[in-house]
């Protein structure tokens, strides 16, 4: 029917066929690292009060609307309302769809908008009604304004001055013309043809971003180290830009977009609150991905609405079932020791070590694994079924970056329980030009079934290394990192044990 009227008014302007459909797209991006949104951005705090100026939201907007606007032949004035209230008015382009010729000579941005502190500057030596409560009646008081604060007059009346602390009401007389009740936008337009025209206003808003989360369930599959996982993903955004959006396409940005540094700067009367909006009964229509630029466009396939001050979810895509994934255990004795890039031949660097062993999920995001799709970065949890009562539980989670199709995924998920490490220097000797270390890790499985583990060592010291004595062969991984495959049957402890030796 939109598309229609405005079809309808083209042809009234004798504009030429051009088939232009009435919409608001809202094209987003995201500055949040990923997992880093709090709750409290989008849902208040049981008790607080909401008067507090709220924390920035971590992403903009850009805004594309079509509209009908009437054009004056000439120079004419032409007020655009219903703007995000945090809109960066440099932003701002004008363009007329149906007539061409028409040019923007002049902008204003008017954001005064009414409040009663406002209204009451505006009365200033102008009589007004104020409505008091006195013990257990109310009566009207009327005067002259003298002064106004927060829950405080001063009326000058027919009885002298009267302080008034605490009113229920009052009553004015108009609504000053220099105060308006939504931003907006007043433009002095120059148009060759005038009357109703199609045109089209594109913006930045502050206050809204988007982020990505990931539920993943993971199976055991037949042998140890192997298992299954069902993959869901979600977008949430949050619109706390001072303006709604209706029926609006919603583009989503992902990637890393540089922008010129700018002043945090926040609106004072945007304030946060949960309307969680989700799908419902709408026709399951998701996300349809492509590349654009050097980042990744993704664009719902149905129209939306996001009031302001919400948050709306909508998957990300359809779920993936049965994916390929691997769980690997490792130890990693220096994980949390900081050596530097230079020489490090004391010999007590690295003999501190930590008992920990770590868990991580692997799985490539392939199309063969069900899968390749371009993952937007954000939150990843992951869950198992308690066989005993169907119950779902939670076993970790952690944050991946934007990851392409046909790259592996490395989720970390905790520490094993059941499987403990010990890494010992028992042996260090040092010339004027090299020095040699022997290290010996033992690795426990305290499981009832068996487990491998793998062993990872770091060379620290210095990048001229070669590992000399080995009692497992091991796999270089890059030129400071080495990995030892240790299997491991129930209850069994094993041992690593090498010699290094290093060279400046």
């Amino acid at each position: 029917m939109r598309t229609n009227l405005i079809a309808a008014l083209m042809m009234a302007a004798g504009a030429s066929a051009l088939a232009v459909d009435p919409s608001t797209s809202v094209t987003i991006y995201s500055s949040a690292e990923p997992g880093a949104i709090s709750p409290d951005l989008y849902r208040p705090v049981p008790g607080q009060q909401q008067w507090y100026q709220p924390q920035p939201i971590p992403g903009y907007a850009v805004i594309r609307e079509d509209r009908p606007m009437n054009l004056a032949a000439g120079v004419g004035q032409i007020k655009f309302t219903d703007v995000a209230a945090l809109i960066d008015p440099t932003t701002v382009r004008f363009t007329c769809l149906s007539d061409p010729s028409a040019a923007v000579l002049e902008q204003n941005y008017q954001f005064d908008l009414v409040s009663s502190d406002k209204l009451l500057q505006r009365f200033i030596d102008q009589e007004i009604n104020a409505t008091v409560v006195r013990g257990d009646h109310s009566e009207i008081v009327r005067g002259t304004l003298l002064s106004s604060a927060p829950g405080s007059l001063i009326l000058r009346g027919e009885d002298g001055l009267q302080i008034i602390n605490g009113y229920q009401g009052i009553s004015l007389s108009s609504l000053p013309q220099d105060l308006i009740t939504r931003p907006t936008l007043v433009w002095d337009v120059k148009s060759a043809k005038g009357g109703t025209q199609v045109c089209r206003v594109s913006y930045e808003t502050a206050g809204i971003t988007w982020w990505a989360d990931y539920n993943l369930v993971y199976t055991d599959g037949k042998t140890a180290n192997s298992g299954t996982l069902d993959v869901n993903a979600w977008v949430s955004i949050l619109n706390q830009s001072g303006g709604g959006y209706d029926d609006a396409t919603f583009k989503l940005i992902a990637g890393s977009v540089n922008r010129a540094p700018r002043q945090n700067v926040y609106g004072m009367n945007s304030y946060p609150r949960s309307e969680v909006a989700a799908m419902g009964g709408e026709e399951r229509l998701g996300f349809q991905e492509k590349s654009f630029f050097e980042y990744h466009l993704y664009t719902l396939g149905r129209p939306a609405n996001i009031p302001n001050n919400s948050t709306k979810q909508l998957e990300l895509f359809t779920p993936a079932r049965n994916v390929p994934c691997e769980k690997i255990i490792v130890y990693d004795g220096l994980r949390d020791f900081w050596w530097g890039d230079g020489l490090a031949n004391d010999r007590n660097l690295g003999t501190q070590s930590i008992k920990d062993v770590d868990i991580y999920l692997k799985f490539v995001n392939g199309k063969a694994g069900g899968m390749g799709m371009p993952l937007p970065a954000g939150r990843i949890r992951v869950s198992k079924v308690d066989p005993a009562d169907s119950s779902m539980e939670f076993i970790g989670e952690d944050v991946i970056r934007h990851t392409p199709r046909d790259e592996t995924v490395l989720v970390k998920l905790g520490k094993a329980f059941d499987v403990v490490g010990e890494r010992t220097q028992t042996d260090f000797k040092e010339g004027s030009r090299f020095a040699e270390e022997t290290i010996e890790i033992k690795v426990r499985n305290r499981k009832e079934e068996a487990v491998d583990v793998i062993v990872q060592e770091r060379m620290y010291r210095w990048s001229a290394w070669e590992i000399k004595n080995e009692n497992h062969h091991h796999v270089k991984i890059d030129s400071r990192r080495v990995h030892f495959p240790l299997p491991l049957k129930p209850g069994e402890e094993g041992v690593v044990k090498y010699t290094v030796r290093y060279e400046w």
